[in-house]
């Protein structure tokens, strides 16, 4: 950070320097939106980073710098990584002014317009972060900021340019909040970035989650990415020398290049094969970036680089991804093809024209940059808002099931089906029949009894392949059941789905109420004998009791003289106490610290003294004598000492130890982030934790026994279970096995992979 630099100087030198740092950023943001090609609205913008730079006078970032920078560098990123103009920058240097000073949005609205205003207010709506300290606010706050979203794209753009430039300061953090909010990026706002086909920040914002999550496996991947450039470089020249010589005989103006994968990406490849970074064999792609030549047809062009390409290398068929003719929903178009380069090496080479690159890297923003011509391209970014809507219409009243449910589709591969008209339809990958009906209208939806794809009857639940046509059929009789919530993965369907399942619920039991009612003779019934009633069928809810009875899980008696002759049941309170008591007379030959028991009944709803509360503040060190009473490992990832790992305070006030990359834990992360807490491990010699080792390779005889053998060389191998299966020649193995930590796995798996016949060799979940 600039503040840094000025620790030495006198306050008047300090104040001077700060404000030439200020100012030289604010012209840079000028001179990035002067090379723009929007109309030169100068003035707005500095009057807008006037009023900015006033209201934040005097306060200061975490990392000491002037507050002001920070909406500088988020307007900067929406000028000139978005390619937004005037009202977004102006919008971007006010985006902080209403939450963080005595401006109001009707303040802004007098000297900015409606535009800015609408879009200001719209950001300070969801400022305090997306996710709040409570569940149903977090929900609150994420469907503002998709109803803001509808209203004008421009609000989510901003918020995602002030996402990034938090991730790229965020070293200035504590652990704790570093895990809380890369979370929340990789959780919401990268999968956002993506559908609005913000490649670039979708990508650097991964990687900046990756980096502070995992620093040693990032720091390692990079080395390994530089080391292996010399190999890239001679492959890429090979391949490339004649591709040159065929477009440059073609006359057109184009730059090729190869565009190394992400570390994040490349890492993420890793984990889901199980392989190493030698195994990973498209590190880079090849990409193309052409000019159209007036007169010519874009499309044409694209295709004519294809054939060209492939009129020299040999091609991969089934690595084709032609996505001209029907762009991806964020907006995506190129033209994808595999070949076999010189080296023996497969080269994936990603055609696009300058417009086509400059959606690729900027998304729905650089559309406005060619909007004139090509009005209809924005039309997959309306069908998607359209589908926020609808979203927003029937809320899950769950907030993280609403989370998930809007988060289905960010992050979703695309196929493409037709009508029985020959229409076509996107649908996200693994879509179902049923999906498809409720894609095509909620009504088709509701009433679907099956499908027809390809002419051949299928079940709601079939999943759909690209190219397939789809007919529903359906019936007036048919109304959604519980079990289609299975069938579904889309957003909408589910959504529509469990709409459906309230409105019956209640239908239900308005009539189970009616029926009790008439048990009754419609006189009211008194809240003690409605009491009791509950009690006797076991429910907390009238609600739920309506439901049970309208549903006929429970049979009502033929007369209500059976409810009042039901005894008093004691209050809560009472049964407390007659727990206590009956714990204490079981236990009286006990220690109290053996029975756990405090000493008045009056003390029996606090927590336990035991479990002090656990400062989020400082790390947390997990001590081998601390395991099973203070912390406890998440069973869905299973981590070991060594792994890289956070903390999550559970409602036991247990600290439960998740894995950085765990899915669930990311969840975690975004949705509690009051309960995130930085761990460090101890040393583990006496208690040990269960791994897996998945190992392949090709059978012989006696190749377990040799494994086997060299895992117990030089130590003492506690396993708990083997499974070995061949087929074709081929084996694959897992081990569960008893260790102390990841070197214990390391080692075990490098002795494997000495064994003659194996093939690869990775740890696995359980």
């Amino acid at each position: 950070m600039y503040i840094f630099q000025f620790s030495t100087m006198s306050d008047e030198e300090r104040q001077a320097a700060e404000e030439k740092m200020i100012n030289d950023e604010f012209q840079a943001l000028l001179n990035d939106y002067l090379n723009s090609n929007h109309r030169r609205k100068v003035d707005i913008i500095t009057k807008a980073f006037n009023l900015a730079n006033e209201a934040h006078k005097g306060a200061r970032r975490r990392s000491g710098e002037p507050y002001i920078m920070h909406p500088l560098a988020v307007a900067r990123i929406v000028s000139r990584e978005m390619g937004l103009g005037s009202t977004s920058i102006s919008a971007a240097l006010l985006h902080d002014v209403v939450e963080d000073t005595d401006y109001t949005v009707e303040d802004i609205r007098m000297m900015f317009g409606d535009k800015i205003a609408q879009i200001v207010d719209g950001l300070t709506k969801i400022s305090s972060g997306m996710f709040g300290d409570n569940v149903s606010a977090q929900a609150e706050n994420f469907r503002k900021l998709l109803l803001t979203m509808s209203e004008d794209i421009r609000v989510i753009l901003i918020k995602i340019a002030d996402r990034l430039h938090n991730m790229r300061t965020l070293s200035s953090m504590t652990p704790a909040k570093q895990f809380k909010i890369t979370g929340e990026t990789l959780y919401i706002y990268a999968p956002l970035a993506h559908r609005l086909g913000l490649f670039a920040i979708k990508t650097e914002l991964e990687e900046l989650c990756f980096k502070y999550e995992h620093p040693d496996i990032y720091a390692e991947l990079t080395r390994k990415i530089e080391e292996t450039a010399p190999e890239r470089n001679k492959i890429y020249e090979h391949f490339a020398e004649p591709v040159i010589k065929a477009l440059d005989k073609m006359g057109i103006q184009y730059e090729m290049r190869a565009r190394v994968k992400s570390v994040y990406s490349i890492w993420k490849k890793m984990e889901a094969k199980g392989i190493s970074f030698e195994e990973v064999y498209d590190l880079f792609a090849v990409r193309i970036i052409f000019e159209v030549t007036p007169g010519m047809d874009e499309k044409k062009q694209c295709w004519d680089i294809y054939s060209a390409i492939t009129d020299i290398y040999k091609l991969r068929p089934d690595r084709i991804r032609d996505w001209l003719s029907h762009p991806k929903s964020n907006g995506y178009q190129a033209l994808h093809l595999t070949v076999m380069g010189p080296d023996g090496k497969w080269i994936e080479i990603q055609i696009r024209s300058r417009r086509m690159d400059d959606i690729a890297e900027k998304g729905f923003a650089a559309h406005w940059k060619y909007k004139e011509n090509r009005v209809e391209e924005d039309s997959e970014l309306d069908k998607w808002i359209r589908t926020i809507q609808e979203i927003l219409a029937n809320p899950n009243p769950n907030a993280i099931d609403f989370l998930d449910t809007v988060k289905m589709n960010l992050f979703s591969s695309e196929i493409f089906v037709f009508t029985p008209k020959g229409e076509i339809i996107t649908l996200p990958q693994d879509a179902t029949a049923l999906d498809f009906a409720y894609r095509i209208h909620t009504r088709i939806g509701d009433h679907c009894l099956g499908a027809k794809v390809n002419h051949t009857l299928v079940p709601l639940s079939y999943k759909l392949k690209s190219g397939d046509q789809v007919e529903i059929l359906t019936s007036q009789t048919v109304n959604p059941q519980p079990e289609w919530l299975n069938f579904v993965t889309t957003a909408k369907a589910r959504t529509k789905i469990e709409a459906s399942l309230r409105r019956q619920k209640r239908r239900i039991a308005e009539k189970g109420k009616v029926m009790l009612d008439e048990l009754f003779n419609n006189e009211p019934i008194d809240n003690n004998v409605m009491t009791k009633i509950l009690n006797y069928y076991k429910v907390e809810k009238r609600e739920d009791l309506y439901y049970l009875i309208g549903n006929n899980e429970v049979v009502l008696p033929e007369s209500p003289d059976r409810f009042y002759k039901i005894k008093e049941t004691l209050p809560k309170s009472e049964n407390l106490f007659m727990k206590y008591m009956k714990q204490a007379m079981s236990a009286m030959k006990k220690s109290p610290v053996e029975t756990g028991l405090i000493t008045s009944p009056s003390d029996t709803d606090k927590k336990n003294i035991s479990s002090p509360a656990i400062d989020t503040k400082q790390v947390y060190e997990l001590k081998e004598e601390r395991f099973k009473k203070n912390f406890i490992v998440a069973p869905c990832c299973k981590p070991l000492p060594g792994d890289e790992v956070f903390g999550y305070i559970n409602d036991r006030n247990e600290v439960e130890v998740h894995k950085r990359s765990c899915e669930t834990g990311i969840k975690l992360k975004s949705n509690f982030g009051d309960r995130i807490i930085a761990v460090r491990w101890g040393d583990y010699h006496q208690y040990s934790f269960l791994a897996s080792i998945a190992f392949t390779g090709i059978d012989r005889i006696g190749i377990l026994n040799t494994i086997l053998s060299k895992l117990a060389e030089d130590v003492v191998v506690n396993i708990q279970s083997v499974n070995v299966s061949s087929n074709d020649g081929i084996f694959e193995g897992v081990i569960n096995v008893h260790v102390h930590s990841v070197e214990d796995v390391n080692l075990l798996c490098s002795k494997i992979a000495k064994v003659d016949g194996v093939s690869t060799v990775h740890r696995s979940l359980i």
